[in-house]
């Protein structure tokens, strides 16, 4: 399982965005999954994320993405609160 965590939202003097999430996961071992070889997996995450949201916010999108392992987190009500889900178990 995985999750997008945001982290932060900016406004930059351009008119542009900067935006920084976390992919986060649950395992150590689905890190390479996410990443690719080199990358490259990451890197295409990324790019068809950011034309999405420059779309949808009608301005150019500066995205940041981190993986970052947290075992458990699909089992911690503050989690979901984090990202603005409901806690359903």
């Amino acid at each position: 399982d995985s999750a997008v965590r945001p982290e932060s939202y900016t406004q930059r003097k351009d008119g542009s965005v900067e935006i920084h999430q976390q992919i986060v996961i649950a395992r150590d071992s689905q890190k390479g999954i996410v990443l690719g070889k080199g990358g490259a997996k990451l890197k295409a995450i990324g790019e068809a994320a950011r034309k999405e949201l420059a779309e949808i916010l009608g301005q150019k999108v500066h995205l940041f993405l981190h993986v970052k392992v947290e075992e458990g987190w699909d089992e911690t009500r503050e989690f979901y609160d984090d990202i603005g889900l409901d806690w359903v178990k």
